[in-house]
């Protein structure tokens, strides 16, 4: 019998870096997938199941959606009456993924950190490109502040922001498929610095990010970060897959040095005005250095930033926090921590 193609091989500079479960759990379920950047594009590829590995949602309280102008908002409720709402906005690079895909970090937050969690489902690329995704987010935060006490039952001046990059699918951190670029680290680093220049300015009080993209100048020919040399090679998340969310998402470069596109380059009073921040990258990601520099410019404008990094692992870890990884496991319990510490509910 032949033996299946291998599209995805591990490269020998990340072989010996790599965890070991994480090797393991790569030959046996994607190495022989095809990249998705590298299949002609199609609307329903965002239909693909999410990446194998990820834990089942959580029972909560309620579920429930709210249509926005474009966009719908999925809003859970845990069980126990909470004055606390953290508002998360969704992965996939901006591209991929749909409003069924997965719920299972949502649900996570929700009872970890005992709070209302308000995903956001917001216009994707290449059909409804940059800055549809944050004109959505936006909108979003905006009905939480101002319609949350009455609809939602929150403090419209207790809410956290955060976004990652999952795998799957729906707002909050998470949406699509078989690897993301962290398109809702980047929204909800956004979103901070738009809350503080709204009129009037909407108070938040935590930010939560994974492995976000916070520049979108970076590449390998610039050399602004090490890590996107250093782990030109790495799995999941390889520069031309980054590139090709980045263009579906953001097709003129000129919008790329736009701090609502790249909150890297935000004003520095901006930073000043920005809330306390959990920021997790991972070691083997292109994106670890972009990450670890956005923690470092909060720190330096005076602000409170807390920046973990999850040794031997590549990019999706934290879609893959059931079966197949610990450190996914371990990255989710970490971020449901710093919510509830951030929140005073733990």
């Amino acid at each position: 019998m032949a033996q299946p193609k291998i599209y995805q091989p591990i490269h020998p500079d990340i072989a010996g870096k790599l965890l070991d479960e994480y090797a393991a759990f790569h030959n046996k379920h994607l190495a022989h997938t095809v990249p998705v950047h590298e299949i002609p594009w199609d609307p329903s590829i965002r239909n693909t199941p999410a990446v194998l590995g990820g834990s089942q949602p959580l029972k909560v309280g309620g579920i429930k959606d709210y249509s926005l102008s474009k966009c719908l908002a999925e809003v859970y409720v845990f069980p126990a009456i909470s004055a606390l709402t953290v508002f998360h906005v969704p992965i996939g690079g901006w591209t991929l993924g749909t409003i069924d895909t997965e719920n299972s970090f949502s649900t996570n937050m929700c009872n970890r950190a005992r709070c209302v969690v308000v995903s956001v489902d917001y216009r994707l690329g290449p059909e409804n490109p940059y800055p549809a995704a944050v004109e959505d987010a936006i909108e979003a935060l905006q009905w939480v502040y101002s319609q949350g006490k009455t609809t939602l039952g929150i403090d419209p001046a207790r809410i956290a922001v955060g976004g990652s990059s999952r795998s799957v699918r729906r707002p909050e951190l998470q949406r699509v498929v078989r690897s993301p670029a962290s398109s809702g680290g980047n929204l909800a680093a956004i979103i901070t610095h738009k809350a503080a220049a709204l009129e009037p300015p909407i108070p938040l009080v935590f930010q939560l990010l994974v492995v976000p993209v916070v520049d979108n100048t970076a590449d390998t020919e610039n050399g602004r970060y090490l890590s996107w040399k250093e782990n030109a090679n790495t799995v999941s998340l390889v520069p031309a897959k980054m590139l090709w969310f980045r263009n579906n998402y953001s097709p003129n470069k000129e919008d790329w040095t736009k701090w609502d596109n790249s909150p890297i380059f935000a004003p520095e009073e901006s930073f000043k005005k920005a809330p306390p921040a959990w920021i997790a990258v991972a070691e083997l990601d292109i994106l670890r250095d972009e990450g670890i520099a956005y923690g470092e410019k909060l720190k330096q404008a005076g602000v409170s930033a807390e920046v973990k990094v999850y040794k031997g692992a590549p990019h999706p870890i934290m879609a893959m926090d059931g079966n197949a990884l610990e450190i996914g496991k371990q990255l989710v319990a970490d971020a449901g921590a710093a919510l509830a510490k951030a929140f005073g509910s733990a």
